[in-house]
């Protein structure tokens, strides 16, 4: 195999520097993390050479496609890949790789096309090759001209600008002394992504080309002196071939080049600024001290990539293949989630799992709130209890305005309890007597409460009444009459409730599905969720809402009631209702006199009580039936604040924690694993071909990654 080193590149890395691109090597595939490359100018495409350390010699042709084309062509290009033996057979590997691409009109091309984003990539591997990468790229053009567009210059300026803002590339600006150097576009791109001039190494080709003792000779020698355009790298010059020595070896075109800079007015350089030899040198030291910057960096994104590695390797768990693997992975699965799910449900928020970002509002639709269990269902609960409070009743009763501010809010507002510190003005009082909107919020059937003032309201029970009468005597009315008041207020409490249980099952499948995204693999998460949680969950749910239904068909009968709290709201209207009335009687029947003396202003009140009670008497309403509608309403609304908040208990209580919350970590514990039928077992935990593959390679690359660390821990001091 003709494939020799020459000296020239046995020069470009002494054996430190060997020893450091190694461990680059050995780490850069896995990390996937693109490695300082010396950027320099081709014709078509960009070619990437890329050369490593090997047992043998070889030399691998292939093309890497543009992303953007058509699959079919991907597929066409991708299958092109040629090995030779000596390099003389390069030159034809590359026109068929041109062809291929679609720049040539002959052979294979698929398309004619002046430049093209596909990537030629030759690898060349030998025991004596120095680890390093370079990248040809495109020259940049300036105009269009025949057979190069508009379009091409701009695909030339995209493949130019990946490959230079890449911050860990070592740019070579290659400039041509045949034109003025101001006007040559490179120059400018590689100021624009390295101002300071950290990365960049200038190369001024074709000196010879210049008139000898011309001002176009000094402008080009203070160029390479950094004189005019500052590089922290400086400049270099270098001669190329003349069109006669096309045709010579390396050799002669190195002594060639020798000879010009002893001779010509660029020798008042400095000698490691002229030449291929003194280049080669340069760019060892610059590559080496560029690398030994980045090795830190590499090092701190081998040890992420080595931490993401295994916490994939983590999730995946154990092999699962044969079936005592199988139900030893789901053991060891149920225990963490038994353990985890408890502890949601308990509230006991430790561990990384109940993490928690203390900037986000807590509430059903942030992130993470659902894997806080606990505190997610009595936030939920407690919306509900708002909720039924505040629009739980069809009518919401209020005064008229003309005496409003001498009734209490407990006699007119049934959301409200004086003895619970409740607020009635919180609440926005809809217009009188229409039906609102639907309230903007997750009970989005429950409306506003319709609003009624006391002489409508009294109209309501009136018209119950009618069709609700016996044989009572006028005056009363039929114990019926409260139950049907009571089942027209609380038409809203069955869609609440289903609302706030669908609600709280929402949670819980969020909670589990963020349990089992945390310790198990994709695969085995949809499968044990298809195959047994959601079958459990769901007779949870089933159960739940037929105990809702039985709550349900409870409010549907005749209400009974036991509650002393009832009693004493009716007595605490009757109170308001009899101070109101006798506030006004006792200050109509009182008069005052100025006691005797001089300058006093004390005066004594005397109360005719006669007066009072004649005060008193026309007041009260003679009307029996609009005795009874009162009485009849003052009970209705009393009865439906006590059963609202039963109702609420027992939602709370008997649905939502008996049969959804309670006890949920059971759906999936050691003793539910035990109970699987082996075939369930296999189907839920093997580990299929793909799994399996994954596996495969996360092992293989924990392996080079942690070598990776080994051998960094042993280079860093020594590069220093």
């Amino acid at each position: 195999m003709d494939l020799q080193t020459s000296s020239s590149l046995d020069e470009l890395q002494n054996e430190e520097q060997r020893r450091v691109l190694d461990t680059v090597a050995q780490t850069q595939a896995v990390t996937e993390i693109p490695f300082p490359a010396n950027d320099n100018l081709c014709t078509r495409y960009a070619t990437e050479i890329i050369l490593r350390r090997g047992p043998t010699e070889s030399l691998t042709i292939k093309i890497i496609p543009d992303p953007l084309r058509p699959q079919s062509e991907q597929t066409t290009i991708k299958s092109f890949q040629e090995s030779i033996t000596d390099f003389q057979e390069l030159p034809k590997i590359m026109n068929l790789a041109t062809d291929l691409m679609g720049i040539k009109k002959n052979g294979m091309a698929l398309e004619n096309r002046a430049f093209a984003r596909d990537v030629l990539s030759i690898e060349i591997e030998g025991p004596s090759r120095p680890q390093l990468m370079l990248v040809d790229i495109p020259g940049l053009i300036e105009t269009a001209t025949k057979g190069v567009t508009d379009a091409d210059i701009d695909l030339v300026t995209e493949i130019t600008d990946h490959y230079i803002r890449q911050p860990r590339t070592i740019c070579l600006a290659v400039i041509s002394s045949t034109s003025d150097y101001a006007t040559q576009r490179i120059l400018t791109k590689v100021r624009e992504v390295d101002p300071e001039g950290d990365r960049t190494l200038g190369v001024i080709t074709k000196p010879d080309r210049l008139p000898a003792g011309s001002g176009s000779e000094r402008a080009f020698i203070e160029l390479a002196k950094n004189n005019d355009i500052f590089f922290k790298l400086g400049w270099h010059v270098l001669k190329n071939r003349t069109f006669e020595e096309a045709g010579c070896t390396f050799e002669h075109r190195n002594h060639s080049e020798a000879k010009y800079f002893r001779e010509s007015n660029f020798n008042e350089l400095g000698q490691d600024t002229l030449g291929v030899d003194a280049l080669r040198s340069r760019l060892s030291a610059l590559l080496f001290e560029h690398i030994k910057r980045e090795l830190p960096k590499l090092r701190s994104d081998l040890n992420i990539a080595l931490a993401d590695t295994e916490k994939q390797l983590q999730i995946l768990g154990n092999p699962r293949s044969s079936l005592t693997e199988c139900r030893t992975y789901l053991t060891n699965l149920s225990l963490d989630f038994y353990e985890l799910c408890k502890a949601g449900i308990s509230g006991t928020y430790e561990g990384k799992f109940f993490e928690y970002n203390n900037k986000q509002s807590f509430g059903d639709k942030s992130s993470g709130a659902a894997r806080r269990l606990r505190a997610m269902i009595q936030f939920l609960n407690q919306d509900f209890n708002e909720h039924m409070r505040t629009k739980g009743h069809k009518f919401k009763i209020v005064h008229d305005a003309a005496d409003s501010t001498s009734k209490p809010a407990l006699a007119i507002m049934p959301e409200s309890d004086q003895d619970d510190g409740d607020d009635a003005a919180a609440d926005p009082v809809p217009e009188r007597g229409t039906m609102p909107q639907p309230d903007q919020d997750k009970y989005d059937d429950a409306r506003q409460p319709i609003v009624l003032e006391k002489w409508e309201a009294l109209n309501w029970v009136r018209s119950v009444m009618v069709r609700t009468r016996g044989r009572e005597v006028m005056g009363t009315f039929n114990p019926l009459l409260i139950g049907e008041l009571f089942w027209e207020q609380s038409t809203k409490w069955q869609s609440i409730a289903e609302d706030h249980v669908g609600t709280v099952a929402r949670s819980c499948r969020q909670f589990l599905d963020a349990l089992l995204m945390e310790h198990c693999p994709k695969d085995v998460k949809t499968r044990l969720w298809s195959s047994h949680l959601e079958v459990a969950f769901n007779q949870r749910l089933k159960a739940a809402l037929q105990e809702l239904q039985r709550l349900i068909q409870d409010q549907k009968d005749y209400p009974i009631n036991y509650n002393h709290y009832f009693t004493d709201i009716v007595n605490a209207l009757r109170k308001y209702t009899l101070e109101s009335s006798l506030k006004e009687s006792v200050e109509a029947a009182t008069t005052h006199k100025h006691l005797v003396g001089c300058h006093s202003t004390h005066t004594s009140a005397s109360i005719d009580i006669s007066k009072a009670v004649q005060s008193m008497m026309p007041k009260m309403d003679h009307n029996m039936e609009n005795v009874s509608c009162g009485e009849a309403l003052d009970h209705a609304l009393a009865l439906y604040k006590v059963l609202c908040k039963t109702f609420i208990a027992n939602v709370t209580t008997q649905v939502v924690e008996r049969h959804i919350v309670r006890d949920l970590q059971l759906i999936m514990s050691p003793v539910t694993v035990n109970e699987m039928k082996d075939s369930q077992v296999q189907s839920i935990a093997s580990e299929p071909m793909a799994v399996r593959r994954q596996r495969s390679f996360l092992q293989d690359r924990l392996v080079k990654l942690r070598d990776g660390q080994d051998i960094f821990r042993s280079i860093m001091g020594s590069v220093n």
